[in-house]
């Protein structure tokens, strides 16, 4: 037989292999699926009945002003949220500086965390960790809270999860750009608030545990003093502005990351499925409980501890959740209890993440407080903060307090440079007191009494000479009507 009659009978007998699934199809599911459902959670009652609360109205107030006036106002105070504040009031320049509009940018940070959270697990364990991971880090309650925040903490937990994304990828393929991609992403996220470099001393620990070579070391070494020396003249700056934490009396909400570090810690004692040389608990147990074990030993000597500093810990709850779920899946034994387990967490979720979209939600609602001084005061009436720096509470809202008169205010915040404005001495506070029959009086909720003369002089003035006419309680102050006691007044006559 020839080769020309033999070659079709060869085409005809050799077998076709079968196609399986290509990797990057699996890296396409594990990024768009966990993006899907955070930007599904994300959109979902994000306008949270149209309300702001006060850490929200900052943002709101500040990102209207110029780049200048930025500037200017952080170096007074709220430094440490300066590039914050720059970003979105570029954001703003953009597309309008709407209620939407300073919650987008945290639900888009929140999908792009999740994806990169998907991809970690996919490197550490495999697409069905990654999946996995990736779908429960959007589900997770704080995650779920800050999502829908005009503040920047889901951009620095977006820009922690990609930096630990190139630090995993950077341990497997020694290039430099990677760990200058990675160096380049903490350093701004430490930008964006200082605290995100207890993630890379997390980062560093994972890779002490992890015995990588040498010089995998020395490459995230040289990154991470890059990343400190870009943060350190931030760092010294912000240092004297510490008072701006002067309202803990202790940890803030410290609950939460307990439990998810208990949990998380549990779930490592488990065989987790890992890949080397980095296994998936190295990395996501000290990212989970390092930086907040640090804030609450901070906090015995001065509180540092707040919840929503150490977000991105939730990448390492999320990454170990996922790993435990894909065990029980591996283990038929454990898959009824695992599935009974999984719908009773999301039952429990769905009431939590209700109760997340309202404005009880927050420790205060600035949208209700505005609305409360415009409807108990009336044209001509004083206005009253107690204390000043509370007037940032109705700055976003101008139009409520448009009909009355600010009685301690001396220079407002924009011509100011600051958060609240500049407030008149004692004396001139007491004196416009009195030249009113009316005043409005805002106290937040909580608040530790006024301290020094002038807020001395408010309260020794109202006490003095005025009366409670009536009072509003909303969700985060009280707001409330005083009316001049006449025979007060007389009785102090000579």
């Amino acid at each position: 037989m020839s080769v020309a009659t033999r070659g079709p009978a060869l085409a005809r007998t050799v077998p076709i292999p079968l196609r399986r699934p290509t990797p990057s199809r699996a890296t396409a599911v594990v990024v768009t699926a966990p993006l899907a459902l955070a930007m599904a959670l994300g959109l979902w009652g994000i306008r949270r009945q149209n309300t702001l609360w006060g850490d929200e109205a900052v943002t709101y107030q500040l990102a209207h002003r110029d780049l200048a006036q930025i500037w200017l106002t952080a170096r007074h105070v709220d430094l440490v949220h300066a590039v914050y504040y720059a970003l979105m009031h570029e954001i703003f320049a953009l597309a309008g500086g709407g209620l939407l509009t300073l919650r987008l940018p945290s639900v888009l940070a929140t999908c792009l965390a999740a994806s990169g959270v998907g991809l970690v697990g996919l490197r550490l364990a495999g697409p069905r960790v990654g999946l996995l991971a990736g779908l429960v880090f959007p589900l997770l309650p704080q995650v779920q809270k800050y999502a829908q925040e005009g503040r920047s903490y889901a951009m620095v937990c977006a820009l922690v999860t990609w930096a630990t994304y190139a630090l995993v990828t950077g341990v497997r393929q020694r290039t430099r750009w990677r760990w200058a991609v990675y160096g380049c992403t903490m350093l701004l996220a430490c930008l964006l608030h200082e605290f995100a470099v207890l993630a890379l001393a997390a980062h560093g620990v994972t890779l002490v545990v992890s015995r990588v070579p040498r010089p995998v070391f020395a490459a995230w070494s040289v990154a991470a003093a890059g990343v400190v020396a870009g943060l350190l003249p931030l760092a010294i700056l912000s240092v004297g502005q510490s008072g701006q934490l002067s309202w803990m009396d202790g940890p803030v909400r410290p609950g939460y990351f307990l439990l998810a570090a208990v949990v998380g810690v549990a779930c490592a004692r488990a065989p987790l499925a890992s890949r080397r040389p980095v296994r998936l608990s190295a990395l996501a147990v000290p990212i989970l409980v390092l930086p907040g074990l640090v804030l609450l030993i901070a906090s015995l000597v001065k509180p540092l501890f707040v919840d929503r500093y150490v977000l991105y810990s939730d990448i390492g709850c999320a990454l170990l959740l996922g790993a435990l779920i894909d065990y029980c899946i591996r283990r038929p034994r454990f898959r009824r209890t695992a599935g009974i387990a999984a719908a009773a967490a999301l039952a429990a979720l769905v009431p939590l993440s209700l109760a997340l979209r309202t404005p009880q939600a927050r420790s205060n609602d600035a949208t209700a407080i505005a609305a409360a001084v415009r409807d108990e005061g009336r044209p001509g009436d004083g206005l009253l903060y107690l204390s000043g720096q509370h007037r940032i509470l109705t700055a976003a809202s101008p139009a409520d307090t448009r009909h009355l008169t600010d009685l301690a205010l001396a220079q407002d915040p924009v011509s100011s440079n600051t958060l609240a404005g500049v407030e008149l001495p004692a004396q001139d506070i007491a004196a416009r007191m009195l030249e009113f029959d009316r005043i409005v009086a805002v106290r937040a909720t909580g608040a530790r009494s006024p301290a020094g003369p002038q807020e001395a002089a408010k309260t020794s003035t109202l006490r003095r000479y005025f009366r409670e006419s009536a009072t509003s309680q909303v969700n985060g102050a009280r707001v409330t009507v005083y009316v001049r006691d006449h025979d007060a007044s007389a009785e102090t006559v000579p």
